[in-house]
């Protein structure tokens, strides 16, 4: 078994939903297929694929249905954070009655059969990034809760390693320390993937590498060229 991760699918499969991707570059040229085609030669049936958030442009969980079910039949078994484009998440106890192969996170932590423990939240956008406000403020520290309650989870149940996924960049673009990045710290988590962030510009504002014991991973498709990222 081995563990993957990609983010920011960005799938639109509902006749119903207009949303070509290929108007943001040509790294998201065809990006549908390319993603299909590059899972199926990579992802293998006893495998664990992490998708970091912003999985459907659908606003309704019907519109975003034909999403889920593409991804669902795709091979290995999918661990799913929310991003902040998946206006159609609603309640978590529900999506995790589509399948038995998709596991969407929120509060808690998938733990596999080695100890290895998925635990994951949106994220949001830290202090010291431009325009960061009060309102802001109220998010990122709810988003830091919620991963504590998912890596709490891990914890009580004996995690052996724990993995990370959020959708949002875990610190600003200076690369200062934040909830986020102490939460993991404190927790032991050795790896931490991420999406969000698109284009050369912006991939720049996304720590890469080891920070104080924490592995930092972007994921997002356009990032990666549409391929899951061998995590473990």
């Amino acid at each position: 078994m081995s563990i993957f991760a990609i983010g920011d699918v960005h799938l639109s499969l509902d006749e119903r939903i207009e949303k070509p991707m290929d108007v943001f570059g040509p790294r998201w040229a065809n990006h549908t297929e390319r993603l299909r085609d590059n899972w199926l030669e990579i992802v293998g049936e006893e495998d664990i694929a992490i998708i970091c958030g912003d999985i459907s442009w659908g606003l309704r969980l019907d519109e975003a249905m034909a999403d889920l079910l593409f991804l669902d039949n795709l091979p290995g078994t999918k661990t799913i954070t929310k991003g902040n484009h998946d206006l159609w998440w609603n309640s978590v106890s529900k999506l995790n009655k589509i399948s038995e192969r998709m596991t969407f996170l929120q509060n808690k932590a998938y733990l596999l059969d080695d100890g290895t423990a998925i635990c994951g939240t949106r994220g949001w956008i830290c202090p010291g990034t431009e325009g960061f406000d009060e309102h802001d403020r109220k998010i990122y520290e709810r988003e830091i809760l919620r991963l504590k309650m998912s890596l709490d989870d891990a914890v009580s149940r004996g995690a052996k390693e724990i993995i990370a996924a959020l959708h949002y960049p875990p610190s600003n673009d200076k690369f200062e320390a934040s909830g986020f990045t102490n939460t993991l710290e404190e927790y032991g988590v050795k790896t931490c993937v991420y999406g969000h962030l698109h284009s050369k510009d912006a991939f720049k504002n996304g720590y890469k590498g080891i920070w104080n014991g924490v592995n930092y991973k972007l994921v997002s498709l356009d990032y990666v060229e549409a391929k899951p990222v061998l995590i473990k």
